[in-house]
């Protein structure tokens, strides 16, 4: 077992981070600001995340101003409102070079467990500061490439494994009507995003290819299967639920953020932990709530042709933001679909396969396929609770059946689970800009700045933000953990904690009417 208090520090306390994603590298840079010297343990052998493995077509899924470092804008050669995938990549390579954090990251290093030594913390009553049990957490990893293990002792961890790669969420099929009873192939999104983009082109080339799922990589797979092989063999997507898929940031010409990124559109939805007054103001402003989602919600029927393809979503416009389920539509989708290279099969339910396809329910014959491709998600939570040895742990952060969201104050910290972050689970519209702001606030309570409440006032908390997600988030995606629609409410509340002024924009008309991005949190 190797004791990180032997390496050279400003501080003492040793910090190891879980991951060399957006997450994993902002929670490295603010961590060595209060002069600890964090080590990072990335299982891959690039940082980036998502980005570093994606399918070829992807691009950036909120507008350039909206994702990006405070202290590190974008360069001025990027001039695309949606930057490619190759792109992205490149400006995190770029900001993880800038502040040096390269020498911090153990590349190829695959944490397999956390064990937590010292008793039962989770009875003590109180979290207070970052560092006010004495116990230690062991951190077992594995070298990807030589399989050798090894221990390491610290004294706070920060999960940053993100939601979205390594666990895929691949549905549930009857006796004998699983991907075995098919004659083809089944892959998960997952594999093909790990080709690259020749082998990508030749695995789908000449197939009969089916996609289940109409979130981004499913969108995206089919305008590439379309690409390859046309109308001669046309791309099937199934679709269970479908949704408001963004034509573009800007509906109607107006800037989305204008909608739902203010400070005034926030006043007209209820909040954690709002007073009377408040309460009563978004109570008389839901008139307007409504307006602005109908506003949006014409504008994608109209541009996407929504009612000719039979796609009208049965839940609101809100409902998606607030459950963080936007994605930008591949710019020709719906041509590709009036031309016949994709085919929809919509508000379907696959209930197995056959030798030929993929059976539907209500439909007698099935969807002749030589591919069938799941775009059907990942399952964060599983990745996340089973990181922990502790069946006490996997407790408190799954819960006990499916009805409640990880229970994180803050979206930062689980009350129960001692000198432990977990940055990066939650999500918002844009998860870099939140990301790095839950990082900051990190930062300031490892360096003393500030105390966290008691267990029963932090879980407290965190109940009045789960009726909120409740109430708003549709309800397939309520275990999301989405705050998109609460940005400056979520923000205010950890400017206060750090004890900055949550007001950052000068002008009675900007603070109220002008969207919160990350460049008003610099400094």
């Amino acid at each position: 077992m190797e004791n990180f208090n032997q390496r050279e520090s400003r501080k003492k306390e040793v910090i190891a981070i879980i991951g060399a994603g957006i997450s994993g590298l902002l929670a490295c840079k603010y961590a060595i600001t209060k002069g600890f010297d964090p080590i990072v343990f990335e299982s891959e052998s690039s940082i980036g995340g998502v980005w570093s493995k994606t399918i070829e077509s992807t691009k950036l899924q909120t507008p350039k101003p909206l994702y990006q470092f405070s202290d590190f804008p974008w360069p001025d050669s990027v001039t695309e409102m949606f930057p490619d995938h190759q792109t992205v990549l490149e400006y995190i390579e770029s900001y993880a070079r800038h502040f040096d954090l390269l020498r911090h990251i153990h590349f190829n290093s695959k944490v397999l467990s956390l064990s937590y030594e010292d008793g039962e913390p989770s009875l003590r009553g109180e979290w207070n500061d970052a560092f006010s049990s004495k116990g230690k957490w062991n951190v077992n990893v594995q070298d990807t490439l030589t399989l050798s293990t090894q221990v390491y002792q610290v004294d706070f961890v920060i999960v940053c494994v993100g939601r979205f790669s390594q666990v895929p969420n691949i549905p549930e099929f009857p006796p004998k009507k699983g991907a075995e009873a098919f004659e083809g192939q089944v892959i998960h999104s997952m594999e093909y995003s790990n080709m690259d983009p020749e082998t990508a082109a030749n695995f789908v080339k000449g197939k009969h290819v089916t996609i289940v799922g109409f979130q981004k990589s499913g969108m995206d797979i089919a305008m590439e299967c379309s690409t390859i092989n046309g109308t001669e063999r046309p791309c099937t997507v199934v679709i269970r639920t479908p949704h408001w898929n963004l034509p573009d940031f800007f509906p109607w010409g107006l800037n989305l953020g204008c909608l739902y990124l203010t400070r005034f559109s926030e006043l007209t939805v209820h909040k954690p932990g709002e007073g009377l007054v408040l309460s009563l103001l978004a109570t008389t402003l839901s008139p307007l709530r409504w307006a602005s989602s109908k506003f949006v919600e014409i504008y994608i029927r109209r541009k996407h042709r929504l009612a000719k393809h039979g796609m009208v979503p049965d839940h609101s416009f809100l409902n998606e933001f607030s459950s963080c389920s936007l994605s930008v539509v591949p710019e020709g989708f719906y041509d590709r679909v009036e031309e016949g290279s994709i085919k929809l099969v919509k508000r379907a339910e696959s209930v197995g396969f056959s030798k030929e396809g993929m059976m539907l329910k209500g439909q007698v014959e099935p969807i002749k396929s030589d591919l069938v491709i799941l775009a059907t998600g990942f399952k964060g939570i599983d990745k996340l609770k089973h990181i922990f040895e502790s069946k006490k742990y996997q407790e408190f952060i799954a819960g006990l059946d499916d009805s409640a969201a990880v229970p994180l104050y803050r979206e930062c910290i689980h009350p129960r689970i001692p000198q432990l972050a977990i940055i990066g689970y939650s999500e918002s519209i844009t998860n870099l800009y939140t990301s790095e702001i839950r990082c900051r606030w990190l930062a300031e309570l490892l360096d003393g700045k500030f105390k966290v409440p008691s267990i029963k006032v932090m879980e407290k908390d965190i109940a009045e933000w789960d009726k909120y997600k409740k109430r708003y988030s549709y309800n397939k995606y309520y275990r999301k953990s989405c705050i998109a629609a609460l940005h400056v409410w979520h923000n205010d509340q950890l400017c206060k904690d750090m004890g900055w002024n949550p007001k950052r924009k000068k002008g009675f008309w900007a603070e109220w009417f002008q969207p919160y991005g990350p460049m008003d949190y610099t400094g």
